[in-house]
């Protein structure tokens, strides 16, 4: 049993899949996201989205981080992932543009004030300016902050979002097929848009993250940023403080491990305007399942991921410090890219020139091939490593 599972958190989340086995899955199976009718403006020409998600408990940290050091721009980061997890994944089916978003904050009043929930509202509004000034509409409909000190023990902030697109804009993992190349487009780095420069966490696999880099002193102090029935010795097990200094990047681990999760929407956006759509067959945005999350979108094709980025020095850290199997770490992390484009051959350096006209790096990762099932495999330097 893994280290994850141990703390309460599944990379796959077979159990949630299994409740939700019998929904509607709207009117696209193959979709990174639902797609609904028109149902509100009745337009026969275009679908609606909408989609939730969150920060996780990359909250926790941003907690225990700001009781240390009083620095509340760590909330400013929070704002970001929360509507990032949504915006990214809502791109994968291409919808960049005419958005409008809701955050839900839950806090432990006696643990949260409001400063911090003054420094959530603007980094919230903050971001999203950055979005408008590159073209993308986004507007901020508002939302709720609830005290909820009975069920949180110190925040929860999330947030949802929903879209309209053009139906003949959608782009459906449905297509995704034989022969197709794979882009990555690299979660590390700093983008022309980024004021400071990003170790690629994200917001998935936070839970390994806090507990398996920093050590007891934030256990002791911090008790309740965490869950007491976590065995022992998986709670905070690592050897670092959140203050310690990480010299080559001129910050410490907290704040490195607190990089914003970055949004792909300014290069999508642009990869749109400069090429044709049908000519991109699916698009992942690797969150939940990290490096495996393809294979909840394929059914006979063989995904072979041969060219990855060199691993970021935060995974790095990571895995050494878990002690965590590259197999582990892959359906855990993004490990250093978290956009895939399945697309021709002969689109793939124009997709990849575009990224890196934003300083973000992407290279051709991999491929996909026919097979009779499903599968994934990950060759490295580390080895081969198999899923399906």
């Amino acid at each position: 049993m893994s280290k994850y599972f141990q703390r309460g958190v599944s990379s796959k989340k077979e159990d949630v899949h299994n409740a939700i086995a019998e929904l509607d899955k709207g009117l696209f199976l193959n979709s990174f996201c639902k797609i609904l009718p028109d149902t509100i403006s009745k337009s026969k020409n275009h679908y609606l989205l909408m989609h939730a998600d969150g920060a996780g408990t990359k909250s926790a940290l941003a907690y225990v981080y700001w009781k240390e050091t009083n620095d509340l721009s760590v909330w400013e980061g929070i704002a970001q992932d929360a509507i990032v997890m949504n915006t990214d994944d809502l791109l994968c089916v291409g919808a960049v543009d005419d958005f409008v978003i809701s955050s839900t904050i839950g806090r432990n009043q006696k643990k949260i004030p409001s400063q911090v929930i003054k420094s959530l509202i603007h980094g919230t509004e903050s971001f999203l300016e950055t979005l408008r000034s590159y073209g993308i509409n986004i507007a901020n409909s508002g939302g709720e902050t609830a005290d909820l000190g009975d069920l949180i023990r110190t925040i929860v902030v999330d947030s949802s979002i929903v879209g309209r697109i053009e139906k003949d804009k959608i782009i459906d993992n449905a297509n995704i097929s034989d022969g197709d190349v794979i882009v990555g487009l690299a979660s590390f780095g700093q983008a022309n848009y980024e004021t400071q420069y990003n170790s690629g966490m994200g917001c998935n696999g936070l839970t390994s993250a806090r507990h398996d880099l920093f050590n007891e002193k934030v256990r002791r102090k911090y008790p309740e940023s965490f869950d007491q029935e976590i065995p022992s010795q998986l709670v905070y097990s690592g050897s670092h403080y959140l203050t310690d200094s990480i010299k080559e990047y001129q910050t410490d681990f907290g704040k490195f491990v607190l990089s914003p999760t970055r949004t792909y929407l300014p290069i999508v956006k642009s990869i749109f305007e400069n090429i044709d759509r049908k000519k991109i067959h699916g698009i992942i945005h690797c969150t939940g399942g990290g490096q495996t999350k393809v294979l909840n979108f394929i059914d006979d094709l063989y995904i072979v991921k041969d060219n990855l980025f060199p691993t970021p020095k935060l995974f790095e850290l990571i895995k050494s410090s878990s002690k965590s199997s590259m197999k582990e770490m892959y359906q855990v992390f993004n490990m250093g890219h978290r956009l895939e484009f399945y697309t021709d051959l002969d689109i793939a350096q124009q997709l990849i020139q575009i990224s890196k006209s934003f300083s973000v790096d992407a290279r051709i990762i991999g491929r996909v091939e026919k097979r009779h099932s499903k599968g994934l495999e990950i060759i490295s330097e580390d080895g081969s490593v198999f899923y399906s």
